[in-house]
């Protein structure tokens, strides 16, 4: 499983490692995840100098993923304030390791930002005069986050001959790196995208990504979907960086042909699984799960459920196509209409969409056991906005699932952000997740994918595509639901046999016997120990020295495949 266009030998390590995304100390995506389960393993090594940089996007208020700390660097803190106007908090980001962390308030620099933008244009080329939505607040914080790193840099008196790495990423930190080659030439940048910008619109507009890649062009793309601002300061940091990486070989073809830049190093997404519970209370937290699950999907279907129905799940951000909830729904019709379906198959979406909140008559009946729901919507645990619009509800009824009694198959949509606080389950999503038997995640655009790795953390078997990064790399392994991991081959236009083979195998695992279930989590549970950080973060070692070594010798070094 090589991952990288060149070996690198004698690795120079960064005494100092500054990194900047939006979602530092702020839960979004996936992204998220990928930091703040790296960040241990990189603390580990580093110690506070490793320093993480986000936005303070709650503006003062209590943010329950940072810890403020007065006590830590006040003195650097009253500097960066005088000498830069910028406010921000120091203290720790609270995840394991508990790094510091730096959250900026940028806001003052938007007053700046037409400024900032022709001065960005002279020196790097980024044309900002379309910019729209979250761009200027994007480029702000980013150009924010390499003032002060130079804060830093100064403050601490570091020298240009001592190894700092500043790591940005996505385009919405791109300025950071643009400040930093101006202010702070010494200083070593890596940029990662973890999907450009131009590739995830193309896709997101029904074009056919795959089969044309090599036919599109970047820049004609921005301007027909009307991306310019993005993809040029995304382009641009790509090929000002020292090193340019991106997270799966699937998206360093997106990036050569839209970028016009081949990533330097590949760096695939790990995990830790210190989230995931270990022997008796892993087994509890189960055993809670499917309680709670089999309860609400009772008081919602108005019957009872058989004691071995399967639950199945897919979850991820409410991109309809891109996460592939188009062939999931297809594929439970054709399911439905399997005979010699062992068990019935319960069917979790879980998937935060537009909702008014939680449904009252739902948790009035979970807290009363004694009384009956009777509302007609057998289907979302949330009342939703605009129902008839909703493309999850629109599909269920074009494929006629209705969740009839007499039906194998039962759908139940949760269209909430599972935090703890849903109001109907008030469980996370990793409570509820280690409770379902089978997860799938048939992707048509994921440059990397955590639900289907998260699932196989919990020896949840997964079902996924070979258009997903980690469906990529699963592909190198043994293949099929009966190792853990069902791997689908996915195109542009094979939507509906993407569906029938989830059908298949989802129908083969619910037929199977305990003794087979049992040995397919545990191979699940192997994949999933080869994706810890422990093997991963070498190839973060090797961007670091790749930028370092290009730093040192002032030109790009010689690449080979």
């Amino acid at each position: 499983m090589q991952f990288n266009y060149f070996i690198m030998s004698n690795q120079q390590q960064p005494e100092y490692i500054f990194e900047s995304s939006w979602e530092v100390c702020n839960m979004v995506g996936g992204i998220y995840t990928v930091l703040s389960t790296r960040a241990a393993t990189l603390q580990q090594k580093y110690g506070d100098k490793l320093v993480f940089i986000g936005p303070d996007v709650w503006c003062g208020k209590q943010n329950p993923y940072f810890e403020e700390q007065s006590d830590l660097y006040p003195e650097w803190k009253a500097y960066t304030s005088k000498t830069y106007n910028l406010s921000i908090r120091i203290g720790r980001w609270k995840i394991p390791g508990r790094p510091v962390a730096v959250l900026v308030d940028f806001y003052y620099l938007m007053m700046k930002k037409n400024e900032i933008y022709g001065h960005v244009w002279e020196t790097s080329g980024v044309n900002s005069l379309m910019a729209y939505g979250d761009y200027d607040e994007s480029s702000m914080f980013g150009y924010a986050s390499g003032m002060i790193i130079e804060s830093y840099y100064q403050f601490f008196g570091l020298k240009p001959e001592m190894p700092v790495i500043a790591h940005f990423n996505e385009w919405m930190t791109s300025f950071g790196i643009f400040y930093i080659k101006e202010k702070l030439p010494a200083v070593a940048t890596v940029f990662t995208t973890h999907a450009t910008s131009i590739g995830r619109s193309i896709a997101g507009n029904h074009k056919p990504l795959y089969d044309y890649l090599n036919e599109y062009y970047g820049d004609q793309m921005a301007q027909e979907l009307n991306m310019v601002s993005k993809h040029s300061t995304e382009k641009q940091a790509a090929h000002l960086a020292d090193c340019f990486t991106t997270v799966s070989k699937i998206t360093a073809k997106e990036c050569e042909q839209l970028l016009d830049k081949r990533p330097d190093v590949i760096t695939p997404n790990g995990f830790e699984d210190d989230f995931v519970p270990k022997a008796k209370v892993f087994s509890r937290k189960r055993n809670d799960a499917r309680k709670l699950m089999k309860q609400v999907a009772e008081k919602l279907l108005r019957y009872e459920l058989s004691d071995d129905a399967m639950f199945v799940g897919t979850a991820g951000r409410y991109e309809f196509k891109n996460k592939g909830l188009d062939v999931f729904i297809e594929s439970l019709k054709h399911l439905n209409d399997r005979k010699n379906l062992s068990k019935q198959v319960i069917a979790f979406i879980m998937v935060p969409a537009w909702i008014k909140g939680h449904r009252e008559d739902l948790a009035n009946v979970l807290l009363h056991p004694d009384r009956k729901l009777h509302s007609s919507n057998r289907i979302t645990t949330h009342d939703l906005h605009e129902t008839h619009h909703d493309d999850v509800m629109k599909s269920l009824e074009w494929f006629h699932l209705k969740n009839l009694k007499e039906e194998a198959v039962k759908v139940i949509f949760v269209p909430a952000y599972l935090n703890g606080y849903d109001g109907i389950f008030n469980k996370t999503y990793y409570d509820l997740l280690i409770g379902l038997d089978l997860t799938v995640f048939p992707s048509y655009y994921e440059p990397w994918g955590y639900t289907p790795l998260e699932s196989v953390a919990f020896q949840v078997p997964t079902v996924t595509t070979d258009l997903s990064g980690f469906g990529e790399w699963v592909s190198d392994l043994p293949q099929g639901i009966e190792t853990g991991v069902g791997i689908i081959h996915r195109s542009d236009y094979n939507g509906h046999e993407v569906a029938e083979k989830i059908a298949d195998m989802i129908y083969q695992f619910a037929n199977s016997n305990p003794a087979t279930v049992k040995s397919i989590r545990e191979k699940a549970a192997v994949i999933a120990e080869k994706a810890l950080w422990k093997h991963f973060i070498r190839h973060y070692e090797e961007a670091y020295d790749y930028a370092l070594i290009r730093t040192k010798n002032g030109k790009r070094k010689t690449e080979s495949k």
